[in-house]
């Protein structure tokens, strides 16, 4: 899944001492850096273009999206804990995710089931029945990999393959906050005034990506790579990657470099991606999971650290420019409307010439992303009063009571949902055809 920004972040820290050494780089431009917005918006093109079939290398966009999301999220903790003496308020946190997340995965879920009705298969819509309570239950990625639906072996019949991810990183927002705030909590000083110790973030974000990266290849099996990508605890280096990028430690040292100095180091690992991008052939390498998604990771790392340190130098002036950063605030919504509307259209909207396909695929998972933003997404989180506290939780109740009653009604709007004749299984690689059936 895709990376999301930061939602309500917490107002300017009040001023405080600072320890000896060198002065980080402001915190609070960290809140908003369009290259950051540009990274985010090449990741989204870079999967759609895969799922488009023109891109073979743009599925590492996913793990771009994993290491943004490690990183501003921990930035964000971290800035809350500074502005308010080591606290850091859990449930706030949990609101402002659910506020940024919630409204538009429910419309396009909500959405894909009445077009997957109208256009699907029957084998899509008996799928998508399936496959829906696992996604509101953010538990997609574990539902795939007991079903052994893999990002490498998907069939052209599911909908929601793609919200493996989302789930993967719904669930590092519930268990990362809490190791967050219980280091701030037991590196304060007897007084409350000493801030935790810079290296223990650090350490423990490095050891977690360490070990997860060695569980990736300690789990691999070549035949089926599914339990390996998907799994929380197989993907979670990229989040922490993200997040040690974040942490004091690291982010005091690249304070040392000058701005000249970030912006020309960020070119090495700007480089590198592009060029894993377009040179890895196809998602069945073995490589990539005996550490070539690692070093891809640390590469992103290395970008995001160094472009926040230096975001007005040349690479980051391209990188904020207005096109990408458009992409990159519309990229959650493209991120949930584009494979449903690839896979429905493929299948029951006119054929395209091919040249006109990808664009024509691409304005419209763009036009999608933006009425949600526009309408949806934004009015919730920053005007809706409603969608906090107790009006917050009962719209969530209200909302899931209405995809229930959606999901429970889905096989008397589509009788032809009863069908029992599973979609064939193909290669993810060549998903960006038009589908046969």
């Amino acid at each position: 899944m895709p990376p999301t920004q930061m939602a309500g972040a917490p107002a300017r820290p009040r001023p405080h001492r600072r320890s000896a050494g060198p002065r980080p780089h402001d915190d609070a431009r960290l809140a908003h850096l369009p290259p950051l917005d540009g990274l985010r918006g090449l990741a989204v093109l870079g999967v759609l273009l895969f799922h488009l079939g023109d891109l073979p290398g743009g599925f590492l966009g996913v793990d771009l999206f994993f290491v943004l999301s490690g990183f501003l999220i921990t930035g964000l903790l971290l800035r809350e804990a500074a502005a308010n003496d080591g606290r850091i308020s859990l449930a706030a946190f949990w609101g402002r995710r659910a506020r940024r997340l919630l409204p538009a995965l429910a419309a396009a879920l909500a959405g894909t089931l009445v077009l997957t009705v109208l256009l699907g298969s029957p084998a899509m819509i008996r799928f998508a029945r399936q496959d829906a309570p696992w996604v509101v239950a953010n538990l997609a990625n574990w539902h795939f990999v007991a079903e052994q639906v893999g990002y490498f072996q998907a069939t052209p019949t599911r909908v929601f393959t793609h919200l493996w991810s989302i789930a993967v990183e719904e669930q590092f927002y519930l268990l990362w906050p809490p190791l967050v705030l219980l280091l701030v909590r037991a590196g304060r000083g007897a007084s409350g005034t000493r801030a935790f110790g810079p290296r223990a973030l650090a350490v423990l974000a490095a050891a977690g990506a360490l070990a997860s990266a060695v569980l990736m290849a300690l789990l691999l099996n070549p035949a089926d790579t599914t339990r390996v990508y998907e799994g929380t605890d197989t993907r979670a280096f990229a989040l922490l990657l993200g997040a040690l990028a974040a942490a004091p430690a690291v982010r005091n040292r690249v304070a040392r470099l000058s701005e000249r100095a970030a912006g020309r180091l960020a070119l090495v690992p700007a480089v590198l991606l592009a060029a894993a991008w377009v040179l890895v052939p196809g998602t069945g390498q073995v490589f990539l999971f005996q550490g070539g998604l690692l070093l891809h990771s640390a590469a992103a790392a290395a970008l995001i650290t160094l472009l926040a340190r230096a975001p007005g130098t040349p690479l980051g002036r391209v990188l904020g420019l207005r096109p990408l950063t458009a992409l990159g605030e519309l990229s959650y919504g493209l991120y949930l409307w584009h494979w449903p509307l690839i896979l429905l259209l493929d299948h029951a909207g006119p054929q395209l010439p091919g040249w006109a396909r990808t664009p024509c695929l691409v304005a419209l998972s763009v036009a999608v992303a933006a009425l949600s933003k526009r309408f949806l997404e934004d009015p919730v989180r920053y005007r809706a009063r409603w969608a906090h506290g107790r009006g917050g939780a009962l719209a969530v109740v209200a909302t899931l009571a209405a995809l229930t009653a959606l999901w429970l009604a889905l096989p008397l709007l589509s009788p032809a949902a009863s069908g029992t004749h599973p979609g064939p299984t193909v290669d993810v690689t060549q998903l960006g055809a038009p589908a046969a059936d």
